[in-house]
């Protein structure tokens, strides 16, 4: 589907921060910061309250855009307000999918009408990304969807042309690794160790073995978890990925500029700094990766 596009020509720079952290000005300036730094999707959190898959980075990022207001609606209205060029990507959990009420009808024809599923035109996964795909989202990360329940969410995108994004963990295989593979679109994001999201000293040497268990998916691959500078991006793109994405070493460079009372401007040209750095990593890894095959 659409975001196969990015990763066509080159290793693809997939950066994550939550929208709304630390308010919605200065969060709408770092997204748009990463952009020009060369991200070429990017993945726009979306806040729960219980972020179970997050370490503590993330976590305290989801807190400050709850303390600052964000909310499901708001969401899309911030996707809406962004000067970006780049595909977004929806990452959540699905509580907030399942729970979603279109704006446009009342919660009691909604509820009045629901279905033993849960689900109505106007509430549920379909519901979610119709507004979605409107505000102009591309795709999804709902990171506590089991593949095997994702077929309403799968029939959402198919309508409304949206990609969804499976994570797939070192531990993932059998029967669900298959049903990823039969539902993934856009692009696969490879788990690169096991445990939380969190910046990391060192990249996980469980990488590659990672990356062979869906080396014949038909989707491009993109390895998370732990990247934290360019060398690692390098060593990442060359070991076999098609991108690599980058959330807690961004939103660590945040949340400093958050408890030190920064200027806006500052973080945003501070992310704009890590993200070219990361995007030259990949660049230069996918120039090593063939010099080796030469």
């Amino acid at each position: 589907m659409a975001l196969e596009r990015v990763f066509a020509d080159e290793p693809a720079f997939v950066p994550y921060v939550a929208a709304g952290d630390p308010s919605d000005e200065a969060s709408i300036e770092y997204v748009e910061a990463l952009e020009r730094g060369g991200a070429d999707v990017v993945e726009l959190g979306l806040p729960f309250s219980e972020p179970i898959a997050e370490g503590s980075t993330i976590q305290g990022a989801v807190a400050r855009a709850l303390e600052a207001g964000m909310t499901p609606q708001r969401y899309f209205e911030f996707v809406e307000e962004l000067d970006v060029d780049v595909p977004l990507v929806c990452m959540t959990y699905y509580n907030l999918v399942y729970q979603y009420e279109h704006p446009e009808t009342g919660e009691s024809e909604a509820v009045a009408s629901e279905a033993t599923s849960g689900e109505t035109a106007s509430r549920g996964p379909r519901a979610f990304v119709e507004r979605a795909a409107e505000a102009g989202i591309e795709g999804f990360v709902v990171v506590d969807l089991p593949a095997e329940e994702a077929g309403p969410l799968r029939a959402a995108c198919d309508d409304f042309g949206c990609d969804l994004v499976f994570v797939i963990a070192p531990t993932t295989k059998g029967e669900r690794l298959g049903s990823m593979r039969e539902q993934v679109s856009g692009y696969v994001y490879v788990q690169a160790r096991l445990g939380v999201t969190g910046a990391r000293e060192d990249v996980s040497d469980r990488t590659e073995q990672s990356l062979a268990r869906v080396a014949d998916w038909d989707v491009p691959k993109a390895v998370g978890f732990g990247i934290k500078t360019g060398a690692h991006a390098e060593r990442i793109i060359a070991a076999g990925a098609d991108g690599v994405i980058v959330g807690s070493a961004l939103v660590d460079i945040i949340a400093e500029g958050h408890e030190d009372g920064a200027d806006t401007v500052a973080v945003a040209d501070r992310l704009e700094a890590k993200a070219r750095e990361l995007k030259e990593g990949a660049l230069t890894g996918a120039r090593r990766a063939g010099a080796e095959t030469r």
